[in-house]
């Protein structure tokens, strides 16, 4: 959601600070600003809208100097305007904040009693209120005394970097379920959001853990937690290059990112099959199979619909009982869960919130959890007992593509990994279905490759009011995320169903204007599509299939015909979903809408 920077060192901070909140920019915000300390004070210049109007007015109001931070705020409380935007400025103290304050009204209306006068609707002036007053009755107190006392007065979800123009030489930054990264350099330091923010300065970076004060100067960080006691933590050294971050000559990064699948998949592949035993490796994951006597996932969106695939794979192949759970409902019903589950926590980010949550309520109930990521050393793969990266690389767009199918790509190696342990799965049949995943990469660029056709149903059909999206088994999921594409970027509704519950509602919608997105590969399933597909037709609506390349009757079914290759069953859905993307994206880029940054969306979501 919103985006952090900060820096300490001998650079002029405000470019540094522009150019790491430009990174920051894909995960959506409606207004941005800056604090920068010289000659004795800070200047903070901040606006609603978008990067390119803080730049302008920091062209007319230049903020100099060697200190600073910076901020994309994704409005929560308050609505977007210049007086909400961060940082917030009370006295000598410069704030900014991702996240939630939970009692901001109880602590709002105690500091207005004592006098204090807000001049924004946010929560986030509030804790600037409380180090102000800190450092102003503590006598012996610092900028990271300030801070960790301020905390202990705070309940929510939050990342605080903090700033003093009584003690420039200092950064204080602070987290809890919400992310935040240290980036170490010569004589200089940083503090992030994200670690794009940071990448293209330096590659050696801390991750902060829930429970941690950062004081940063230029020479150094220390990291204690909140009752002040020392923690020492090696750095990480990112290995991913900031060019990976790059449009790379795409019109968008979704275009981009969509034809980085073959490649993303390619890599999340690598060094995990063993062909030799047809089996696979999870990066020395031990899980006692036999102790797991249930399967539930967690996830939001996307990573969801992942999770619904998900479970069809696992009980194919494991024959383990699956269920799929909203991680932002899970916790809220007193779930029955404990010591015999494996909690799969599926998070694109490694920060969505709800998902940590519910991660944490199922650890406080007994059972195993193991995440499923794309972010190395992100929130929730630390708060799990066991981690799986997809190795998707950085995803800019906010609407996901190669990180979803790099989650299908592990549902289908964990499910493998699990059968081949519980015997449900023979070496035989493993040995095909690995044979088929390390086709997978070629047989998508074999999709992706194929735009143009996309591109001209997107300019017949992209002026409906509504798309139908359906499928059985396991393209169902894909149905449902076909929809959520097409919604997310292109502002068109549209709905993702089960083909056999067309009858029981849905078809009531189907005339000669509605465009019907059906799923439709060899499979078991095929028969009952194709009746599915004669019961919209012969109500006019108008039939796009997508269907297995080699199939000579789907022509006489369907108005148009999208062909994918021919796959395993079980790993139809990585190949389906492509011709979906492509054809949301051609519709959203059609209508001029912003694909990467669609409104009201962001990335990584923080907050519950």
């Amino acid at each position: 959601m919103c985006g952090i920077i900060g820096y300490i060192g001998g650079r002029q901070a405000t470019p540094l600070l522009v150019g790491g909140l430009k990174k920051l920019e894909y995960r959506g915000y409606d207004s941005a600003g800056v604090s920068v300390f010289n000659n004795g004070e800070s200047r903070v210049v901040r606006c609603r809208g978008k990067l390119v109007g803080l730049e302008d007015k920091l062209a007319r109001e230049p903020a100099p100097g060697t200190v600073g931070i910076g901020h994309t705020r994704w409005a929560t409380h308050g609505r977007p305007s210049d007086e909400n935007s961060h940082p917030h400025k009370v006295g000598p103290i410069s704030v900014i904040h991702n996240g939630i304050i939970e009692n901001h009204l109880a602590l709002r209306a105690e500091l207005a009693s004592a006098g204090a006068q807000f001049s924004s609707e946010t929560d986030t002036e509030i804790f600037a209120h409380l180090v102000s007053r800190e450092l102003a009755t503590q006598a012996q107190a610092n900028l990271t005394s300030a801070v960790r006392a301020a905390l202990a007065k705070v309940r929510g979800s939050y990342a605080f970097v903090v700033m003093s123009d009584k003690e420039p030489g200092t950064l204080v930054a602070a987290k809890n379920s919400s992310p935040l990264v240290v980036g170490l350099g010569e004589g200089e330091n940083f503090v992030a959001s994200d670690v794009t923010a940071i990448l293209s300065e330096t590659r050696k970076v801390i991750f902060v853990d829930e429970g941690e004060i950062v004081t940063i100067t230029r020479d150094g960080v220390v990291i204690t937690d909140f009752d002040g006691n020392v923690k020492v933590k090696e750095p990480k050294l990112i290995t991913w290059s900031a060019m990976q971050a790059e449009k790379g000559g795409f019109k968008h990064f979704m275009l981009k990112e969509i034809h980085e699948q073959p490649r993303a998949v390619a890599d999340t592949l690598t060094g995990r099959v063993d062909l030799e035993r047809d089996d696979i490796t999870l990066d020395g994951i031990d899980l006692d199979v036999a102790k797991i006597k249930r399967i539930v996932f967690i996830a939001c969106g996307t990573s969801y619909h992942a999770s619904l695939v998900g479970e069809f794979l696992v009980e194919a192949l494991a024959r383990i009982p699956v269920e799929v759970d909203l991680a932002s409902e899970f916790r809220y019903r007193d779930p029955i869960i404990g010591p015999g589950d494996l909690v799969i926590a599926v998070s694109q980010s490694g920060e969505t919130l709800d998902t940590m949550e519910a991660v944490r309520e199922a650890k406080k109930k007994g059972a195993t959890v193991l995440a499923i990521s794309n972010v190395l050393e992100s929130s929730i793969p630390r708060l799990a007992d066991h981690a799986f990266y997809t190795h998707a690389g950085p995803e800019i767009g906010v609407a996901s593509t190669k990180a979803f199918t790099t989650q299908l790509v592990a549902m289908a190696m964990l499910a493998i990994h699990l059968g081949r342990r519980t015997k449900a799965l023979s070496a035989e049949k493993a040995r095909a279905l690995i044979g088929e995943l390390v086709q997978l990469p070629q047989k998508m660029r074999d999709v992706v490759e194929t735009g143009a056709q996309l591109q001209v149903l997107a300019r017949r059909y992209g002026n409906s009011h509504g798309f139908l999206f359906l499928g059985r088994g396991s393209q169902y999921p894909i149905a449902l995320e076909g929809a959520l594409k097409l919604k997310e970027i292109s502002y068109i509704h549209a709905e993702g169903y089960a083909a056999g519950e067309m009858k029981h509602g849905p078809i009531a919608l189907i005339d000669e204007t509605l465009p019907v997105i059906v799923l439709v590969p060899r499979g078991p399933h095929y028969e009952k599509v194709i009746s599915n597909l004669a019961e919209v037709r012969a109500r006019q609506g108008k039939v796009l299939a997508v269907a297995t390349k080699g199939d000579n009757e789907i022509g006489s079914h369907a108005d148009e015909v999208v062909l994918v290759p021919d796959t395993a069953l079980e790993l139809q859905p990585i190949l389906t979903v492509l011709p979906l993307q492509l054809l949301s994206y051609y519709v959203a880029d059609g209508k001029g809408t912003d694909v990467d940054q669609p409104r009201n969306l962001a990335k990584s979501v923080t907050v519950e």
